[in-house]
């Protein structure tokens, strides 16, 4: 029996960076999947980093987790949210990965003697996993970081003009993300950087079959046509996409523009009507403006970029739509809380009705941690802490109960009451990639403890990113300090979550919750802490 074709289907982008081509990629294969089809997805970033692993947050952004333990770009993060499907390793291609392996590949003799070139070994490489990805698929949604002309870019660029003449240009289509600027001196939408940006893809010789404009205001449908004139688009394949009050959105306005009809027909692909019923209602609870509020406070240290901690964001926001509350996310920089006397951070953590402790690495702002750590302890205030947020707590608690030295190796290797510590394994490995505990690992909850209650069950898999874990040796005083270790790992009989005794909301898992949050779905760790902040 002959196997199926995928359908592919590219996203690049022009004139410059942070246009949201993720979230336009996330959303065609949002549309695509609500007329039944079978989609994944797959970001192809020009970073000469392996992963995204070891990239500063402050800089890049989060650094999401797939199940299978992969370390890539945010984007990923988008996509498993707007389609509702786990990734793996195979959805995140940077360039550092792919001449990794052609170098390797050279070294094995896997070439013959051939001279090794961009073109052909490495655009072939790209292509090869491109195509692996897409197997079995009925539609490969793949998104081109950076944009045209940057020199860095190239290689994906000339790697997706080839694949669409391998397998047929009927089987390809380009979609193209540009810049429409607005002009307050003369009152007009200028699409001339547009022009040129689908011009330079010409150039490279890939004719884009969809042009996705996006705008700080909403541009009248007049632009269309002149973007067609000099693009070559039809006008009906032309998105206006100005704004969104929330991203979620996006999937609807390009619905409403006809791009999914669009992307069927060039594509031949079944044309049912999308089913975007469910999608409809969280774009509505996304945009409601409950009476109540919740104020959350973030305590953290990459505070100049918010994409840092894009899942727990989009994470708390679900659980608020979710509770039909509203959530005002406040950042605490925990650097600041350690120049403060206690007075001073007492008055600030009491401006919020509840503490978030995300991930993080290092010892910059450990100490503001610690001490927000404390405070939720000692004064009963909700408190989730997220990977980092439990070796916090677990700190703090021990503080709180007099042991003054608790810490982490990670900051103090010659702590006398070392309460964190590296794991077994991963000494010396401090500073490199791809070495920590990644990917889904088992838990078990106690009966009834709270864990167990708001998952609703004994036995889950989440996904991990850590190199430190609790000292067991400790675990049996946990109780003296306020603290359960009430989730395990059955497998190796490490600490996955701690809750309070005798306390409103206190729980902290070592695995990272906000991964496997949805907007239609929130995580019940997310819903629990908010409906404990009511």
């Amino acid at each position: 029996m002959a196997t199926k074709q995928t359908k592919f289907v590219f996203v690049t982008g022009g004139v410059l960076s942070g246009l949201g081509k993720g979230i336009t990629a996330a959303s065609i294969g949002n549309l695509l999947k609500a007329r039944g089809l079978s989609v994944n997805i797959q970001k192809c970033d020009p970073y000469l980093n392996v992963d995204a692993g070891l990239l500063n947050p402050r800089e890049h952004g989060e650094c999401f987790v797939t199940k299978d333990g992969a370390e890539t770009d945010l984007d990923l993060g988008h996509y498993e949210r707007f389609i509702d499907q786990e990734l793996t390793q195979s959805s995140s291609l940077m360039s550092g990965r792919v001449l990794l392996r052609v170098i390797e590949a050279e070294r094995a003799g896997k070439y013959g003697g051939s001279t090794v070139q961009i073109i052909p070994h490495v655009t072939r490489a790209i292509q090869e996993s491109i195509i692996e990805t897409g197997k079995g698929h009925d539609v490969h949604i793949v998104e081109i970081g950076g944009t045209v002309g940057d020199y860095e870019s190239q290689s994906f660029l000339e790697a997706i003009r080839e694949l669409g003449l391998t397998v047929g240009l009927e089987n390809c289509l380009y979609v193209h993300v540009v810049y429409m600027p607005y002009l307050g001196a003369s009152h007009e939408f200028k699409t001339k950087p547009g022009q040129n940006s689908a011009r330079d893809l010409r150039g490279l010789g890939i004719t884009p079959n969809i042009l996705v404009c996006r705008s700080e205001e909403k541009a009248p449908e007049s632009v269309k046509a002149k973007l067609s004139l000099f693009t070559g688009v039809k006008a009906e394949a032309i998105a206006l996409l100005p704004n969104a009050k929330s991203i979620y959105e996006v999937p609807l306005t390009l619905e409403d523009a006809g791009i999914g009809d669009v992307i069927c027909q060039e594509l031949s692909l079944p044309s049912h009507k999308a089913n975007l019923t469910e999608w409809r209602s969280v774009v509505e609870r996304s945009l409601a403006m409950p009476e109540r509020t919740v104020t959350v406070g973030v305590v953290a240290k990459y505070l100049d970029n918010a994409d840092t901690y894009m899942s727990v964001f989009e994470a708390l926001r679900a659980a608020a739509w979710a509770n039909d509350v509203q959530v005002d996310i406040k950042w605490i920089d925990a650097v600041e809380l350690e120049r403060m006397a206690d007075a001073e951070v007492t008055a600030k953590l009491n401006s919020v009705d509840g503490l978030v402790v995300p991930g993080g690495f290092g010892s910059r702002g450990v100490e503001g941690k610690i001490k927000a750590a404390q405070h939720a302890l000692r004064d009963k205030k909700p408190y989730l802490g997220l990977c980092y947020g439990l070796h916090m707590m677990v700190i703090a608690a021990a503080r709180n109960a007099g042991h003054t030295d608790a810490n982490t190796t990670e900051v103090n290797p010659d702590t006398s009451y070392p309460v964190i510590l590296t794991m077994a394994g991963q000494e010396g490995k401090e500073s490199t990639g791809g070495t920590m505990r990644l990917g889904n690992y088992a838990c078990h909850f106690a009966p009834k403890s709270l864990a167990a209650t708001l998952y609703g069950a004994q036995d889950i898999i989440e996904r991990h990113r850590h190199r430190y874990e609790a000292n067991g040796t400790y675990v049996a005083e946990y109780e003296s300090w306020g603290l359960r270790a009430s989730g395990m790992n059955p497998d190796n009989g490490l600490v996955e979550v701690i809750e309070g005794v005798d306390h409103p909301f206190l729980l902290a898992s070592q695995y990272h919750p906000e991964f496997k949050s949805r907007p239609n779905r929130p995580h019940p760790m997310f819903s629990g802490f908010i409906r404990a902040l009511l």
